[in-house]
């Protein structure tokens, strides 16, 4: 009972908690349209170009997350723009700026007065410790925007994710949704970079959502039960960590990976064996 009992105890673990729950809600409802479109690499290149506002934001003694935001906002929008106007191919833009992105956030950490390595870890590897009040509030806002906009409009993001040419023909705004998709996913990956960290953020955008792919191939199911399985994971992987004393991002991700191994064995056992005839 050690973990309850520290729960309404300390703020930072109650903090913890509500945010492994909202960014459960907030990434496993983006991860779906990012696994379903295939643009796991575009969300990388979003994750990690975040850096760069981090180290600038750094530099100026401004909210680092504030910066984080501002630069993946216009990297993913910058990314989609490029891609649909043929200026250049979207994988070669990605990976532009999820290399300047990292060199940028280098760059700037370097010249801050002071500079330490250990100023990078937080933010690179995640520390859910530092989750604060109003970090919480801002991914309860974004879960329920994300919720409400699910329950509005999936028929036209789930016609974008799979077939943008179909879309089209049904007189949806593909270029619109696609912007406003890419917009939503940067605000999710920085809001949820304390708790994961740069480096395995994407883990938690795609491993939920092939979890439930293992059992489903419908979208709907897809948007509903991902956000299930990314809470269960994160707090599962909270309490893990919280007992045994080791990172609480790297903790998450070895339990949601053991959900898959699992899920695909079950799949495994349910098939039917062939007989030769």
């Amino acid at each position: 009972m050690g973990f309850i009992d520290d729960l309404f105890q300390y703020a930072y673990l109650s903090n913890a908690l509500a945010a492994c729950i909202l960014a459960g809600i907030a990434c496993g409802m983006a991860g779906t349209y990012v696994v379903c479109r295939r643009m796991v690499f575009l969300a990388g290149g979003i994750t990690h170009s975040s850096f760069g506002g981090l180290g600038i934001a750094f530099y100026l003694g401004a909210d680092p997350i504030i910066g984080a935001m501002l630069f993946a906002v216009l990297s993913a929008l910058g990314i989609e723009w490029a891609g649909s106007r043929g200026r250049i191919r979207e994988d070669s833009a990605i990976g532009i700026v999820w290399s300047v992105g990292m060199a940028v956030g280098a760059l700037f950490m370097s010249l801050r007065p002071g500079y330490t390595s250990g100023d990078l870890s937080a933010y690179l590897f995640g520390s859910i410790i530092t989750v604060t009040r109003g970090d919480v509030v801002a991914l309860g806002a974004l879960a329920l925007l994300l919720v409400i906009g699910a329950a509005l409009w999936l028929r036209p993001v789930m016609y974008v994710a799979f077939d943008r040419e179909f879309a089209r023909s049904r007189g949806i705004r593909t270029q619109l949704i696609s912007y406003l998709m890419a917009a939503l996913i940067a605000v999710t990956i920085v809001l949820s970079i304390r708790i994961m960290g740069i480096v395995l953020l994407i883990s938690l955008l795609t491993l939920p959502v092939v979890i439930v792919n293992t059992f489903s191939r419908s979208y709907r199911t897809l948007a509903v039960a991902a956000p299930v399985v990314a809470i269960a994971g994160n707090v599962a992987g909270l309490v893990a960590s919280y007992h045994f004393e080791v990172p609480p991002g790297a903790s998450i991700i070895f339990t949601l990976t053991l959900t898959l191994v699992i899920a695909k064995l079950l799949t495994l056992r349910r098939r039917k064996p062939v007989t030769a005839a």
